[in-house]
């Protein structure tokens, strides 16, 4: 293949395998107006390929457009930044430097934050005037443009003067060539609207590169999941409350319109807070015989339009008896009103799902989806008994009504994954039409005598045939890789419910367990990579024992040879539930029958897989032993959805794995990458 242009901008001298194919095939469908999806697995480069081959797109008008790279986890920002330090450091002295901003949530960059009026105390040192914020906040800015840095030396030294990291960073954005930060900047609406204006973006001006795309599906259906409980709703009410005291004590605001809609909203809250309760009850007394089931999305609208009428009826009373002049909206636009006060009463401030959202914001955002996806067979609403009282949860079937319209206006978009498997899915999910993509899935730059896959057939997670027996099966298994080889182990199960049967009175010799906690911290799995590196060559060897899909199996990268053996156990297919069902329906009547199994569940759980799978071969000379416990992986529904490259092996039993594992170590060493 001819050598294209964007070598210029590739961080290497010399090119990985497959890395220039990449290149120019992502500069291909960006001249062509069409979204990249690659499935390129570890080793290819696919983050040096990426920025190569965008940073050469936007160059061709002159660097006007910027670049997004977008990312799931903070974690996954530091070798985006390193990258363009190396790119930098190969261009020639006459050639620009390319400009990087590194952005995460204003939670994590700012002190103090008040998320109810949207300030923190990051300049509160009572000594700077506006003006003196302003040059300050441009010396911050100019630290970040002149050289490549990762978030938290912009954090430091802005906070040596007193500034806002966050508010600098974002001064610096319309100057950079490349801004990375998290998919909520884009893919959650109300974040978009309000964060691209503000730092001089347009949608139609950017160029996107979605770095682990795989979890994008699951990120924008999170990005409008909501949930009401009766405290939600009652905490709604409280939080109006505070803020119409705040108001009346602004003195000259006490006529204001704002101050009457306010005091409307709140009469409309009051009446809210009674009527949910009510309902509530009425739900928990149909759960007698279920656990959850779905209630219709119209019906529950409604129950915010019958306050509303309420108030509204209330209002008309006490102007025929002459009390005082009521505020009544025009009925068609009371329910968006109401949902508008709700929304100004609280100050959404993350770029990143957390828990600290106010509960007005959280009824009012459940409104703007119930009206929005009205009539909708694509968002799921279900009750449970979640929680005291209940809880309605909603949430969204398909991601490709919020992502599509965003694929189809920017400039140019590149989406990559190790898993995005098979990219015609993603596409699909994603609302890109077949017209306007480009897919392609390359072969993985490692051979495949390195990393062997063997799949158990004696032992499963399937619900009908768990039993101590199977259990200890399964140690079995597991012991006999860690007798054959002298490294580290990990080992990930489907839920830590089935983490803590495997794990639960086991013993494994010569090695430590070390299991993961659904508290982890980032610092908790850095210092457990550190501490895996520190004993690598000694006797102490450990077994991470983990979560598919949790801190230990996605995004972490064990590199240097850390780990000799993956063992996977079991399948991550999602519990049967009345979501599940409603997502498969939906499956069924957008894709066919044929696809929707795959897609709403089979695929998922695979690629949940293969993303444990990738986590010890990260350069040429690594090896390991992929060991996968469950004999339900070498049916058709599940083995056609792994990449076709993947060759399986089969144990007939702990003895035979320990024979396939002894003569794997034996034959294949650790090597160092020249």
């Amino acid at each position: 293949m001819r050598m294209p242009s964007s070598t210029l901008w590739l961080a290497h001298e010399q090119p990985r395998q497959g890395q220039i194919e990449m290149i120019g095939d992502a500069l291909e469908s960006l001249q062509e107006g069409k979204t990249f999806l690659a499935a390129a697995p570890t080793g290819i480069g696919k983050t040096a390929a990426a920025l190569a081959s965008c940073i050469d797109f936007s160059s061709q008008d002159h660097f006007q457009s910027t670049i997004m790279f977008l990312t799931g986890k903070q974690s996954q920002h530091r070798i985006v930044i390193d990258t363009i330090r190396l790119i930098n450091n190969r261009l020639p002295e006459d050639q620009r430097k390319i400009l990087v901003v590194d952005l995460i949530g204003r939670d994590s960059m700012c002190k103090n934050l008040d998320r109810f009026q949207g300030i923190c105390q990051c300049e509160g040192d009572g000594f700077s005037t506006p003006k003196n914020i302003d040059e300050l906040r441009k010396e911050v800015r100019n630290f970040i443009l002149a050289y490549p840095r990762h978030v938290d030396e912009t954090i430091s030294m802005a906070r040596k003067i007193n500034v806002c990291p966050w508010k600098a960073a974002r001064m610096a954005v319309s100057a950079s060539n490349i801004v990375v930060c998290d998919y909520n900047h884009l893919f959650i609406d109300g974040v978009r609207e309000a964060s691209l204006p503000s730092m001089g973006l347009t949608l139609e001006q950017t160029i996107l590169i979605v770095d682990e795309a795989h979890n994008l599906p699951d990120r924008v259906r999170m990005g409008l999941e909501r949930s009401i409980t009766p405290t939600i709703v009652r905490n709604a009410s409280f939080e109006l409350e505070e803020m119409q005291g705040m108001l009346e004590d602004g003195g000259d605001e006490k006529n204001s319109d704002f101050l009457v809609q306010h005091k409307w909203a709140l009469e409309v809250s009051k009446d809210l807070r009674v009527r949910m309760t009510q309902v509530f009850q009425k739900y928990l007394n149909k759960l007698e015989d279920v656990d959850e089931y779905s209630i219709d999305a119209d019906d529950l609208l409604q129950i915010f339009q019958t306050s509303i009428d309420a108030i509204q009826a209330k209002g008309i009373q006490e102007n025929l008896q002459g009390s005082h002049t009521a505020f009544r909206p025009h009925p068609k636009e009371a329910l968006y009103l109401f949902t508008d006060l709700l929304a100004a009463n609280s100050v959404s401030t993350s770029e990143e799902q957390d828990e600290k959202e106010q509960d007005a914001h959280k009824v009012s955002g459940a409104i703007e989806i119930l009206q929005r996806f009205a009539g909708s067979t694509a968002l799921s609403v279900v009750f449970d008994g979640g929680g005291r009282d209940g809880r309605i949860r909603l949430r969204l079937l398909d991601p490709g009504l919020v992502s599509g319209p965003i694929f189809t206006r920017c400039k140019g978009a590149m989406l990559m994954s190790g898993t995005l498997h098979p990219p015609k899915m993603y596409a699909d999910l994603l609302g890109i039409p077949e017209s306007n993509a480009n897919m392609k899935a390359y072969e993985s730059p490692f051979a495949k005598e390195r990393r062997p896959v063997l799949v158990a057939g004696d032992v499963t997670t399937e619900y009908k045939s768990r039993s101590e027996q199977n259990t200890i099966k399964m140690r079995e298994h597991i012991q006999e890789v860690i007798n054959q080889c002298t490294g580290h182990v990990a080992v990930f199960a489907p839920s830590y419910f089935l983490l803590e049967d495997l794990m639960d009175g086991a013993w494994f010799q010569n090695v430590r367990p070390v299991v993961e906690n659904r508290d982890w911290t980032k610092n908790d799995v850095d210092d457990l990579v550190l501490r895996l590196r520190e004993l690598k060559d000694s006797p102490q060897r450990r077994m991470i024992v983990g979560v598919f899909g949790g801190r230990l199996s996605e995004g972490v990268d064990y590199h240097g040879g850390l780990l000799d053996a993956v063992v996977c156990v079991g399948i991550p297919n999602p519990p049967p539930s009345a979501y599940q069902n409603a997502l498969k329906d939906y499956m069924t009547t957008r894709f066919g029958k044929e696809n929707s199994w795959r897609y709403a569940s089979t695929q998922p759980a695979v690629n949940a897989i293969l993303q444990a799978m990738g986590r010890p071969i990260r350069a040429i000379g690594d090896r390991a032993l992929i060991l996968l416990l469950d004999k339900r992986i070498e049916k058709y529904n599940y083995s056609r959805c792994f990449p076709k490259d993947i060759r399986f092996n089969h144990a007939s039993g702990p003895s035979s794995t320990g024979r396939f594992a002894r003569r794997f170590f034996t034959k294949v060493v650790q090597t160092q990458e020249k």
